[in-house]
């Protein structure tokens, strides 16, 4: 690749990036709305299943009992739902491209198409982190004390996060024509993920064919990582939740740019 190119495709990677950065702080409504359902299933699902159905649930896993304990449980969960929905759905925007002919213009301009494409992921990536960021500010709602250290770890975990479900969702939207059939099919993959994940109960005990599921899902690695930095509590290494979701991502990411080599 000649330097003019290489030139060409970083400039390209940064001004896609920029642009869905710019979109999305313009765009207030999107803003308030996607933190609104993991808001809720924080305060409302947190205090009533913590409350009732996993009362005990702090003496079992070393912390307090009752609705405080649970909702401590599952706050990395919910910051992970958050970055799950945001990422998996900014990939929306490449049909609303297609639609109104922006996305021809940019697969003919001299940009090789992984720089397009890897530029949309780092965009929605980085999105969704800032989504996640804010939805820390609900850290002592939760009863979680964050250290300056786990922010920063924190930061990168979730960064992954997003760029795993950011280059899922984009695979399917590359293939996809109508902004109705991606949402369809994206609320069946994402919702099967977020359930399976272990955001909302903890993952000992469960049947074969779930654990087999549950084992599967990428964000289950991510839910992980982010309790373990945020809890002290995980199921495995952080550095193989880690390698996990590296991979995924890196898989996602090309498929994705498989799909948009195929645009005509």
């Amino acid at each position: 690749m000649s330097p003019l190119q290489t030139r060409r495709n970083l400039m390209g990677i940064y001004t896609i990036w920029l642009r869905d950065i710019r979109r999305f702080l313009r765009d207030r409504p999107r803003i308030i709305g996607s933190l609104i359902q993991p808001t809720l299933f924080l305060l409302i699902l947190g205090n009533g299943l913590g409350h009732g159905v996993f009362r005990g649930f702090g003496q079992g896993h070393g912390g307090p009992a009752g609705e405080t304990g649970y909702m401590a449980f599952i706050f990395p969960g919910i910051v992970a739902m958050t970055i799950l929905f945001t990422s998996a759905f900014s990939a929306i925007s490449v049909i609303w491209d297609r639609e109104v002919g922006f996305l021809k213009e940019v697969l003919v301009a001299p940009v090789s198409r992984w720089a397009v494409t890897l530029g949309k992921v780092l965009g929605g990536a980085t999105v969704a982190l800032m989504q996640g960021c804010v939805m820390l500010l609900l850290a002592p709602v939760a009863k979680v004390g964050l250290s300056p250290l786990a922010l920063l770890m924190m930061l990168p975990v979730m960064f992954l996060v997003g760029f795993a479900m950011t280059a899922m969702g984009l695979a399917a939207a590359a293939r996809m024509r109508s902004m109705q059939g991606f949402t369809v099919i994206m609320n069946f993959v994402v919702l099967p993920i977020f359930f399976l994940s272990g955001a909302m109960f903890p993952l000992t005990g469960l049947p074969d064919w779930m654990t087999f599921l549950v084992h599967a899902d990428p964000l289950t690695y991510g839910v992980d990582a982010l309790r373990g930095v945020t809890a002290g509590m995980t199921d495995r290494p952080i550095w193989l939740d880690l390698t996990v979701l590296s991979g995924f991502g890196t898989a996602m990411l090309g498929l994705a740019v498989l799909s948009f080599n195929r645009q005509e």
